[in-house]
């Protein structure tokens, strides 16, 4: 196991590891133990009651956070003709065809999201085994398999985030930074969990958010109270 630095036990001490706290609460506690020299990425985890082997209770899905991210996206766009053009207009960073699926496949990756119209993905699948492992496939489900790229790429700008459950039915999404206020981090928060609130599955049965937490980068993890906003 490693050694925590003095830091992160001088963090420890603050935090009652057997007590649930509220939202704001526990947001204000990770704020507090953000210490490191540079402005650590805030994320919130949920364990959900679901079962992802079941096609019904694979959560999956995006949503924009009323305050974004706090980092800006690179996006690359997969399309032609007019929709290239508008891919342009509207803020992408890299938008082609062949040229970039070649660039891909030589080890290109600078880029954190890909936006592709429907008519491009005959030709992007043949990615999958390079995108599949990083989550960099482009997907309906998500928002990024569209021909109404101008909405996508502003979405992305503007803080979208992606949800999906894993293999344990949890959701790790980043909500902001250290640095945002409180009541910005507490807002995202909020959005988040609603989101994960509506699309909970009919056929999920039993508790539904069974444990969540919220944590930076380099802090411990503060849990949260699910009755406190799960009503």
């Amino acid at each position: 196991m490693a050694k925590k630095s003095k830091k992160q036990q001088e963090a420890l001490k603050l935090i009652d590891r057997t007590k649930m706290y509220d939202v704001e609460e526990a947001l204000k506690l990770v704020k507090e133990n953000a210490t490191a020299k540079f402005d650590e990425t805030v994320e919130a985890a949920f364990r959900l009651g679901v079962d992802p082997k079941k096609a019904d209770q694979q959560i999956r899905g995006a949503m924009v956070l009323p305050h974004g991210t706090g980092k800006t996206q690179t996006v690359l766009v997969f399309a032609k003709g007019d929709k290239a053009k508008e891919a342009e207009a509207a803020g992408a960073d890299y938008v082609g065809e062949a040229d970039l699926i070649n660039k891909i496949n030589q080890g290109w990756f600078d880029f954190d999201v890909i936006v592709a119209t429907p008519d491009m993905m005959a030709e992007v699948g043949k990615l999958g085994r390079v995108l599949g492992p990083k989550g960099l496939m482009p997907n309906p489900k998500t928002g990024t398999v569209t021909f109404d790229v101008e909405k996508a790429i502003q979405e992305i700008k503007a803080g979208k985030v992606e949800y999906r459950v894993d293999r344990q039915s949890n959701v790790h999404v980043p909500i902001g930074k250290a640095s945002f206020d409180l009541d910005k981090l507490v807002e995202n928060f909020n959005a988040l969990s609603g989101t994960l609130m509506k699309v909970k599955p009919q056929s999920s049965k039993g508790i539904y958010m069974k444990n969540v937490a919220v944590t930076s980068t380099m802090g411990p993890g503060v849990k949260i109270d699910p009755s406190s906003f799960s009503k």
